[in-house]
């Protein structure tokens, strides 16, 4: 029986992507790339971090788990009961990998051949988890050295320290491997349980590229999902604690073993609870903004870098979810206090109508040639795909919003994210 396939098609990319939605939930899509030597696929689910506490679908109370599951989770599925999947991957000639971030856990895969192989094993072994007392406690030492790692890195520290300083209660605060003390009280119940609850299919994305082909690569994947899954009512509820507009700290600052001081200055993003086109708007009007205050043609960086405040390893970025966004700045500087200090005075002494239509088209133009770029690589196409998916947003219409932002909007959004907000400064200074 042929699955139906919709054609969903992008005409400003000069593109068409493929969806189906399968009876089981499961949402797949396919980007066929004519004559591409590569192939790529993602398997997603919409659970990071930040997913503590959640009721399941058809239930009323609210379940609460310890910090660093869906990391744990990960780092478990790729353990099986007779070996190593990355063994498997490698024998058939694929790269394989995985990642946890705030808001999702993604399984992946990159190969040249053996395409429709190595899909049926990206789909077995995230499909099929083995946990045992014994495993479960072995990766707790293993991912109690990872956690002391991170510990010990200055740029690590330095962005979630400035997490901690914009927010008060919410998860995102949290490193997303967890504390050595939270994992401590994982076992293998609460990983059957988050794993059960967060990895049905009607919680999860498959996204595929490449030169592959769409009626048999969506034949597999609905053959490969359908055993032995039960449809559900209803759907993952998730809680959060009330969180202020406010930061909870201007400035941290740590010590550790690093060459010179590092630096991430953090703007915390009232204008919350946004989904889908809106959602992706606000992130492309922002990125812009940025782009026109901080990038390298920007009056302010070209002050900051002839002082020697800044080096080339500044960097800015706007990081849009739904309930949580921020942007920040980061890099290494000898006198972060006074870069913060006159970054600071520069844009909350700076007038909107300040921003002009020359700049501003500018910054857009630069926005549009990074994503058109980076549209040749799989791997960012998929991963900003899936992360946008599970917004309610399709992050391949990005240059059609592009398109359509207008510079007043820009002003609106400098006034409500950047002029009249108390920014935060996280510094990692050496010992």
């Amino acid at each position: 029986m042929s699955i139906p396939v919709k054609e969903i098609r992008m005409d400003k990319i000069r593109e068409s992507l493929y969806y189906s939605k399968l009876k089981n939930g499961l949402e797949v899509f396919v980007l066929p790339k004519r004559g591409y030597s590569k192939q790529f696929a993602i398997f997603a689910t919409n659970f990071g971090s930040v997913d503590m506490k959640f009721s399941a679908p058809g239930q009323n109370q609210a379940s609460e788990v310890p910090a660093g599951v869906a990391h744990f989770l990960e780092h478990k599925l790729f353990e099986e009961e007779k070996g190593n999947v990355f063994d498997r991957f490698s024998s058939l000639g694929a790269s394989a990998n995985a990642y946890t971030n705030f808001t999702n856990t993604a399984y992946l895969f990159s190969s040249t051949s053996n395409f429709y192989e190595c899909l049926e094993v990206l789909l077995e072994f995230v499909q099929n988890p083995y946990f045992t007392d014994q495993n479960v406690e072995k990766e707790k030492g293993i991912i109690s050295q990872e956690i002391r790692m991170y510990d010990d890195n200055g740029e690590w520290r330095s962005f979630f320290n400035m997490l901690q300083g914009l927010y008060h209660k919410h998860p995102v605060r949290i490193d997303i491997a967890g504390t050595v003390e939270s994992i401590s009280g994982i076992d293998k119940d609460i990983l059957y349980s988050c794993y059960n609850n967060f990895y049905h299919p009607d919680n999860m994305l498959m996204f595929a590229a490449g030169d592959i082909d769409i009626n048999e690569a969506m034949a597999l994947i609905d053959e490969n999902t359908s055993k032995n899954i039960t449809e559900r009512k209803g759907s993952i509820k998730r809680f959060f604690p009330k969180e202020s507009d406010q930061i909870f700290k201007e400035r941290i600052e740590q010590r550790l073993a690093v060459a010179q001081p590092l630096f991430n200055m953090g703007f915390k993003d009232a204008n919350i609870g946004i989904r889908g086109r809106e959602l992706l708007k606000k992130d492309i009007i922002t990125t812009v903004l940025l782009e026109m205050l901080f990038g390298k043609g920007s009056d302010l960086y070209e002050r900051l870098y002839r002082e020697g405040l800044i080096n080339d390893s500044f960097v800015f970025d706007f990081i849009a979810e739904v309930d949580y966004s921020y942007s920040m700045l980061g890099g290494e500087s000898p006198d972060p206090d006074r870069l913060f200090g006159l970054i600071r005075e520069y844009v909350s002494g700076m007038k909107p109508e300040t921003l002009g239509e020359k700049d501003f088209k500018l910054a857009r133009n630069k926005l549009l040639g990074r994503y058109l770029r980076n549209f040749d690589n799989l791997e960012y196409i998929a991963s900003n795909f899936v992360s946008y998916h599970f917004k309610g947003a399709n992050f391949l219409s990005f240059v059609e919003l592009l398109g359509d932002i207008e510079l007043e909007s820009l002003r609106e959004r400098f006034e409500e994210h950047i002029r009249h907000s108390t920014p935060v400064l996280s510094l990692i200074t050496p010992k």
